[in-house]
C-alpha cells in the first residue's frame, strides 16, 4: 500500500494544478444544465397542458398546470443562483490551467482560444440565465399572474435557443477536458506515467 501522505500532493496540485483534488467546475456545470433544462421543459409541458390533460388523466398522474409552472419557476431561480458559482469556479480553474500548446481541437482551435471562448461563453450564459429568471419572474407575478398560461411563447423559444448555446459551450468545455486535458485527473496521471485506476481508487478510499 502506498502511503497516502505521498499521494495527496500528487493528487492535488500535482495532478490538476488546483489547491484541491477534484475540479469543482465540471460538477457545477451539470447542476446548471439540469436545473435550466428542467425549468424550461416543465414550462413547456405546462403551456401545452390543455392538450396533455387527457394523457395525465389516463395515466392517473395527479397534476395541474400550476404545479408544473411552480417547478419551472423554482428550477429557474435555482439555475440562476448556482450558475454564479459555476462560472466563478470555471474562471478560477481556467486561470490555473496549463494545457499543451501544440494540440488543436476538433474545431481547429488551440488551447488558449478554446479557454477564451469557453470563459466568455460562460459569462454570456450566466447573463442570459439571470435575464431569463427576471423575465420569468415578471411573467409569474406581474404580466400573466391571472392567466392560465403563465409563460409567453417567446420565453419558451428563447429557452430553446439557450439550449443550443449550452450545447456549443459544453462542447468547448469537453474539448478542454478530452483534447487538452484541462483539470482531468486521469489524463494528468497518465501524463505523469502513473496508473489512474490505482491512484484514483486510493484517493477515494482514503
Amino acid at each position: 500500500m502506498i502511503d497516502n501522505r505521498f499521494l495527496m500532493p500528487l493528487l492535488g496540485v500535482g495532478v490538476n494544478g488546483l489547491p484541491y483534488s477534484i475540479p469543482i467546475h465540471p460538477n457545477l456545470v451539470h447542476l446548471t444544465l439540469g436545473l435550466f433544462i428542467v425549468a424550461i421543459s416543465f414550462d413547456i409541458v405546462a403551456a401545452l397542458y390543455p392538450l396533455e390533460k387527457p394523457i395525465f388523466k389516463f395515466l392517473a398522474i395527479p397534476t395541474t398546470s400550476s404545479n408544473l409552472y411552480d417547478v419551472g419557476w423554482f428550477n429557474m431561480v435555482a439555475a440562476a443562483i448556482i450558475t454564479f458559482f459555476t462560472v466563478a469556479a470555471g474562471l478560477y480553474e481556467i486561470l490555473l490551467a496549463d494545457p499543451p500548446m501544440n494540440i488543436v481541437s476538433p474545431w481547429g482551435l488551440g488551447a488558449m482560444d478554446t479557454m477564451l471562448w469557453h470563459g466568455v461563453g460562460g459569462v454570456l450564459l450566466l447573463g442570459l440565465i439571470v435575464a431569463m429568471t427576471i423575465w420569468r419572474g415578471f411573467q409569474r407575478y406581474v404580466w400573466r399572474q391571472d392567466r392560465a398560461r403563465q409563460v409567453q411563447w417567446s420565453y419558451l423559444l428563447a429557452g430553446l435557443g439557450i439550449f443550443g448555446l449550452m450545447f456549443l459551450h459544453g462542447t468547448l468545455g469537453a474539448h478542454l477536458g478530452a483534447d487538452f486535458g484541462v483539470h482531468v485527473s486521469a489524463d494528468r496521471l497518465i501524463r505523469a506515467g502513473l496508473n489512474p485506476n490505482t491512484q484514483l481508487n486510493i484517493l477515494f478510499m482514503n
